[in-house]
């Protein structure tokens, strides 16, 4: 689990980090998590991915960190599409708790950057439903960033099945597998909102390893919301 709190008020997402946020106790059971349905358990899962993507390049990210982002990433590449398949599958539902652990971990020990920046801009000002647009919008911020973030990169993709050495076709193939939505607009949200949701990403961004730039950001989203898959061209 981890220190930091989400909330949304009048339109816009904030986030604040306190140890007094962290839970007393924490029960990790397989078998809670055996009737989470297949369709939420896909995209959760992707959330989770998220968290270990963009611990391998935060500014403050170190060699462990690394590691349990890869291996986070590894369990979860590797079972869920197992859990498509056969949703019962105890070993599957085992190593995808495990890697989410992994994951969160990640996210509680260093900072995010623009796709969480992007992600609080379109769920607290667009109202898109939270792990459904994390697994839209990874690909593409990936693909943002993939030119200042070589090593991140060869990491990901060895941890991503069928990668072929590149990052991005990894995601790509994963969420295919997946049968995931890939498009905003299948959450309702409105060509016309691309110009606004760009507007916010680009105030007050967070770190990031690549200067942020309205227009590639715009397009990012503009692909978002279509529904494209992600390539390596902002």
């Amino acid at each position: 689990m981890t220190p930091i709190l989400g909330e949304t008020a009048e339109g816009q997402k904030k986030t604040r980090s306190d140890s007094k946020i962290l839970p007393g106790t924490v029960i990790y059971d397989v078998d809670l998590t055996m009737t989470l349905p297949v369709a939420l358990s896909a995209t959760s899962g992707v959330n989770a991915i998220a968290h270990a993507v963009e611990a391998l390049y935060a500014r403050n990210t170190n060699p462990i960190m690394c590691l349990l982002a890869q291996e986070g990433t590894r369990a979860l590449a590797a079972s869920l599409p197992e859990i498509i398949v056969n949703p019962s599958s105890q070993s599957a539902r085992s190593s995808a708790l495990y890697g989410a652990w992994l994951c969160g971990t990640c996210l509680g020990s260093v900072g995010m950057a623009l796709h969480h920046k992007l992600c609080h801009a379109l769920g607290g000002s667009f109202n898109m439903p939270h792990a459904e647009t994390h697994t839209i919008v990874l690909p593409h911020a990936l693909s943002y960033n993939a030119p200042k973030i070589p090593q991140a990169m060869k990491q990901l993709a060895e941890a991503l099945p069928e990668s072929n050495g590149d990052a991005i076709r990894g995601l790509n193939v994963l969420l295919t597998k997946l049968k995931v939505k890939r498009g905003l607009k299948e959450f309702g949200m409105q060509e016309s909102d691309v110009e606004k949701a760009a507007d916010i990403a680009i105030s007050n961004p967070y770190w990031n390893p690549r200067e942020i730039e309205k227009g590639p950001i715009k397009e990012l989203i503009r692909r978002a919301w279509a529904g494209e898959e992600a390539r390596a061209d902002l």
